[in-house]
């Protein structure tokens, strides 16, 4: 009996999408036991195995659970397999924070600025300044915040892939990416050489309607493409999402407060609040003082608790610094020196108060020594909003993280929107990791076998009946 047209075309493709799922097929080396730092997690110790077995992967893990050991222990396994250097690229402040994280676990990371300041081994330096280096010197590479991509133009992008595309060995390593911004998981595999993106699109995807940015996963593809995502990528949130104790990295609270100002004149008065984007950017502006007050008020009246405070607009962190006693701010225009100076040292705690924006300071920072943070009015960026409060509310955090939202009246409910934004997400999230968490489990787990050798120490005396 032979097949329908239909019934041929749906084997073809399923041929087609078989293959397209073996394309990345493992291209690196057995890591040496050795190596892998005692202070490791077991968890974080297999994906070091795993990664390096890999040759070319990524690892979407959420904040707290360690990227930087992982991949700095990574980078270790690549130096001493090939002899070669390492280049990592991380935003600003957080190459010097992976150094001071380094030296803690017996790691050497050197910081550089140019090519004449590599060292032999595992270097590291700022996306930025990419371009006074030579990529080609490189055995390996490893993108911290390696979501930080979509952030780019598309002219640093491709930049950072094309760079990158002979490198032998290849990390990237970011919190879980957004279930539902398939380009961004198209940046990653891109990078590692997995596939290019419109091909990824072709293969797994269809496009919905006129927006470009509007692609779903073909309905019968849905396996195929997460089984294919954990061919190169490992995801969670928590250990135990792939099976190990993560009673550790569970969070304390957080607490969003609402706190909303009315501006002395306003042009939505007796008008409801806000609708279209200029209007909310509108009423922004109208209560500006009042937030930027409210903000001082409050970290003023707790002068013994450390506050970061962000912020949308130069006028607004300007004057808060100046309104908030104790306060340093961190601008876009300051040298890097300058930035990485003041940002360090409220991670040290020798800063108590720091005031910046979402963009310079709110990506990779480790920030645990605080729990209180102020948003001065927010933007339409949940991504910004999530990555900001993650600096406080990660593993390390001993307290409760208080979260203020100072917004003006015609903006109306803010935080309302922010959980639903946030349910949604960690929804999606969740069905993300519950997508590919046995399958990563599963290559992990199958990346090595690990033995102990059989070291005899007493000498066998074989019965004389046997």
């Amino acid at each position: 009996m032979g097949r329908t047209e239909g019934e041929e075309v749906t084997e073809d493709y399923q041929i087609f999408l078989e293959s397209k799922r073996k394309a990345h097929v493992d291209c690196g080396f057995d890591a040496v036991e050795e190596l892998i730092p005692k202070e490791c997690f077991d968890f974080q110790s297999d994906i070091i195995r795993w990664g390096c077995k890999k040759g070319r992967a990524a690892i979407f893990a959420g904040t707290g659970l360690g990227k930087t050991l992982m991949s700095l222990s990574w980078a270790k396994q690549v130096t001493h397999h090939t002899g070669g250097d390492v280049l990592i690229l991380a935003p600003l402040a957080v190459a010097q924070q992976t150094v001071r994280e380094g030296q803690k676990f017996g790691i050497e990371v050197n910081y550089c600025r140019s090519q004449s300041g590599i060292k032999p081994g595992i270097n590291i330096t700022n996306y930025e300044i990419l371009e006074h280096f030579d990529n080609k010197h490189f055995v390996g590479v490893v993108l911290d915040e390696s979501s930080i991509l979509k952030s780019f133009g598309g002219k640093m992008r491709t930049t950072i892939i094309d760079s990158f595309c002979m490198t032998p060995y290849r990390l990237a390593c970011t919190a879980t990416p957004a279930p539902n911004d398939h380009m961004e998981l198209g940046n990653h595999c891109e990078f590692l050489g997995v596939m290019n993106q419109p091909e990824m699109l072709a293969t797994y995807f269809v496009h919905d309607g006129g927006e470009t940015s509007k692609w779903r996963v073909k309905g019968h593809a849905v396996e195929a493409f997460w089984q294919w995502v954990a061919s190169w990528a490992v995801m969670l949130q928590n250990p135990r999402d792939l099976g190990y104790d993560g009673s550790q990295f569970d969070l304390p609270p957080l607490n969003i407060v609402q706190h909303t100002v009315t501006p002395k004149t306003s042009r939505f008065q007796g008008r409801g609040t806000a609708k279209t984007l200029n209007d909310r950017r509108d009423a922004r502006r109208e209560s500006m003082e009042e937030r930027i007050q409210r903000c001082a008020d409050l970290v003023n009246d707790n002068p013994d608790e450390s506050w970061v405070i962000w912020c949308g607009l130069n006028k607004e962190s300007e004057e808060l610094t100046r309104r908030i006693n104790g306060a340093t701010e961190v601008t876009g225009s300051d040298k890097p020196e300058i930035k990485e100076r003041r940002i360090l040292g409220f991670s040290d705690g020798s800063i108590k108060i720091l005031v910046s924006k979402s963009e310079i300071c709110g990506f990779g920072i480790n920030m645990q020594v605080c729990h209180n943070m102020a948003f001065v009015g927010l933007s339409d960026s949940f991504e910004q909003y999530y990555q900001s409060v993650r600096r406080c509310w990660r593993f390390g955090q001993e307290h409760q993280v208080n979260v203020h939202v100072i917004t003006s009246e015609a903006e109306g409910a803010v935080v309302k929107n922010i959980k639903e934004k946030e349910k949604a997400f960690n929804e999606m999230l969740s069905g993300m990791i519950s997508a590919t968490s046995e399958l990563c489990s599963e290559n992990i787990r199958a990346s090595f076998r690990q033995s102990d050798d059989y070291n005899p120490q007493e000498k066998m005396v074989v019965p004389s009946w046997i």
